[in-house]
């Protein structure tokens, strides 16, 4: 454990800030727009237009990364971030928003293909899950403070902007020095889609259930709160109490990644997450405390999801494809954010705010057929 913490510490810690700024910024302005008499479905919008710029930046990234390398591909993305975020002080008019939305998508998977394909092609295979699940620590890590920060601020955003801007800048930092060597460039290079996705499906629609989950919730769930009476300091508690569970979760379930067939596990913490969500789509009227106990069933399964996918792919791939593997998970990752929050929000203009967890049931129970009926083509058999 010391030595992967050693190996990949600058890009944890870098993976820690730059999720502490979008967290932050992503709830902000879903309650931000939500105070603005935007509804359901123009918030989800909202979100959904920063997973449409991730589904068309991995081509960005891809070329980026192939002319600049990883170090000054995350250096370029981050620029773009920051004036995207000072767009979003400038004016609170809902089109700018959602252009902006999609422009930091875009820099924001070019960020992400640089860390996930520099942690996949460095890690050795006996502990990919445990790599992985120390990177989704620094993830729900970030998320957890961004979620927390929001409470802090007031309605004008007078220290979310700033911060969110100094989360960035601060990402940079353990990049720029750390002596660790990135992937040569030759992974960068461009291979054919068919070559890439073959043997795929399960870690892909892993990914795929993965993203339509984390979108709807981070875009919708501080809505749902907020019609259970929360106020900011109270929706922030909430969503952070949920991503605490995902990142108590991560360590043991990547050890057990490591050593159980991980299309099994995938199915299990599927139906299990089917379950825990359906009573708050069912029923209104629990108790705070009755809402975080459910919080913290759901978010330590729901989290799980990607790195168990992202895992199961890298096993079932060659060494050179894993760059492009990276940006082909991101994006797949990034059409299930998209649609999530769109579906999500238009079932919960018509049915309330509840229908959200049935959908997130409904989506949980959608994989766990999947994984059962997918079939393995041209790929290796995972671990047994």
């Amino acid at each position: 454990m010391y030595g992967i913490a050693k190996t990949f510490g600058p890009l944890y810690l870098a993976t820690l800030m730059m999720q502490v700024g979008a967290t932050l910024l992503i709830t902000f302005l879903a309650l931000r727009a939500s105070g603005a008499g935007a509804d359901d479905f123009q918030v989800g919008a909202l979100m959904a237009a920063h997973a449409l710029g991730m589904v068309g930046g991995a081509g960005v990234g891809r070329l980026l990364i192939a002319r600049l390398g990883h170090v000054r591909a995350y250096v370029a993305s981050a620029g773009i971030i920051l004036l995207a975020v000072l767009g979003h002080a400038a004016s609170a008019a809902l089109p700018l928003w959602l252009v902006l939305r999609v422009i930091v998508g875009v820099a924001t998977i070019c960020q992400w293909m640089v860390l996930e394909s520099w942690l996949n092609d460095r890690a050795d295979s006996r502990q990919r899950g445990t790599v992985l699940a120390i990177y989704m620590i620094a993830t729900y890590g970030g998320m957890m403070l961004g979620q927390l920060a929001v409470g802090l601020d007031d309605a004008a955003g007078t220290y979310a902007y700033p911060a969110v801007a100094l989360a960035f800048v601060l990402a940079l930092v353990p990049l720029a020095i750390t002596r660790a060597q990135p992937p040569s460039a030759t992974a960068s290079q461009r291979v054919p889609l068919g070559s890439l996705v073959r043997g795929l499906a399960q870690p892909l629609g892993t990914v795929f259930v993965s993203g339509t989950l984390n979108g709807s919730f981070f875009g919708l769930a501080a809505l749902y709160a907020a019609h259970q009476g929360m106020d900011a300091a109270a929706v922030g508690r909430y969503l952070a109490f949920t991503v605490v569970a995902g990142l108590l979760a991560q360590l043991p379930l990547g050890w057990l990644s490591d050593r159980v067939c991980r299309v099994t596990l995938i199915r299990g913490i599927a139906v299990a997450l089917a379950l825990a969500c359906l009573p708050l789509g069912l029923y209104q009227g629990f108790s705070p405390t009755t809402l975080l106990v459910f919080a913290f069933a759901i978010g330590s399964l729901q989290f799980c999801m990607y790195p168990l996918g992202a895992g199961l792919a890298n096993e079932r791939i060659a060494p050179h494809l894993r760059v492009p593997l990276a940006g082909l998970l991101l994006t797949v990752f990034g059409v299930g954010s998209c649609l999530g929050p769109l579906l999500a929000g238009a079932l919960m203009s018509l049915a309330g705010a509840p229908s959200l967890y049935c959908f997130l049931a409904a989506c949980a129970a959608g994989l766990a057929v999947f994984m059962g009926q997918a079939r393995v083509v041209g790929a290796q058999p995972d671990r047994a």
